[in-house]
């Protein structure tokens, strides 16, 4: 007892400093996460008592097909959209890095797609200008292209959702400009001595030093990408359509637990996203240590 009142006695103060973060840490995250992991090997319907199955609805995945094609979209989504926008951050922040009068500015204006671009809105203004009659088509009818209903259309769906990923550089940019200004310019005057043109200088002294900016970005935003929901719900309204090929995986979810009400196979598709997210990040983490050259 004694011994537990010395240690209350020197951070009984720091314990109750923390003791709201605790209580939303247990309340609104860890006992939901150890209740989702219940349901995964039951059958709720949210209106009776969760029957056990055990691990019934793992093994009806591997049987569903279109869970198999909301995965297929999640990964193109993220192969694809994931690089072209970390290339397109990382151009805009080495035009940026330059010295370019108004910096703030545009540093602003290139970030502010990051703030909104996850929202309802921007996914009704997507849907506007993909449409028949959108502002692509009416761009596209000046040269004499013939334009299309780019989000009806199964082959280009999910293009215009990697198309408005890659507008969200902004966040990815910023991160990018800051590793830049951290990059000593006596490198670079040593490779223009040594007559290294622009390219050798990026290949042999920016990319080097940058790649713990790289893996960082990269970490966030595979994590963030495989999240992916809004986007999706809102431009397909929530059908995954046209024929699945805009049905993320996190819609998939979300149709089959708020609209067929099966939150046993949701929850169980839940802890599957989560294992490989992890699984992915663990790749990435042990990958890094061949391609990260620079660390402190």
């Amino acid at each position: 007892m004694r011994a537990i009142r010395q240690f209350w006695k020197n951070n009984g103060a720091g314990y109750l400093f923390l003791a709201p973060w605790l209580i939303g840490l247990i309340c609104l995250t860890a006992f939901p996460m150890g209740f989702s992991l219940y349901l995964s090997f039951t059958q709720f319907d949210l209106l009776t008592a969760p029957k056990w199955v055990g691990l019934l609805n793992f093994t009806e995945m591997f049987h569903d097909r279109k869970y198999w094609a909301s995965v297929a979209v999640t990964l193109k989504y993220v192969l694809i959209g994931v690089p072209l926008s970390l290339s397109f951050a990382l151009a805009i922040a080495l035009m940026l890095n330059r010295g370019i009068r108004g910096l703030r500015f545009y540093r602003a204006v290139y970030y502010v797609p990051s703030l909104f671009g996850g929202s309802v809105a921007i996914g009704l203004l997507w849907r506007q200008l993909f449409g028949g009659d959108g502002l692509v088509n009416s761009f596209l009818q000046v040269f004499g292209i013939p334009g299309k209903n780019w989000i009806a259309t199964p082959s280009t769906a999910i293009y215009t959702l990697i198309v408005l990923t890659i507008w969200q550089f902004g966040s990815s940019m910023v991160i990018f400009l800051a590793g830049l200004k951290q990059i000593p310019t006596d490198l670079y005057e040593s490779a223009r001595i040594d007559g290294a043109g622009k390219w050798r200088q990026f290949r042999s002294v920016t990319f080097p030093l940058l790649t713990p900016i790289v893996f960082f970005n990269l970490i966030m935003q595979v994590i963030h990408a495989f999240q992916a929901f809004t986007p999706a719900y809102v431009v397909s309204g929530g059908s995954g359509g046209p024929l699945n090929s805009t049905l993320f995986y996190t819609l998939y979810l979300y149709q089959k637990g708020f609209t067929q009400f099966s939150m046993g196979y949701a929850s169980a598709m839940a802890w599957v996203l989560l294992v490989v997210i992890a699984f992915v990040t663990s790749l990435l983490f042990l990958s890094s240590r061949k391609w990260v050259f620079y660390q402190e």
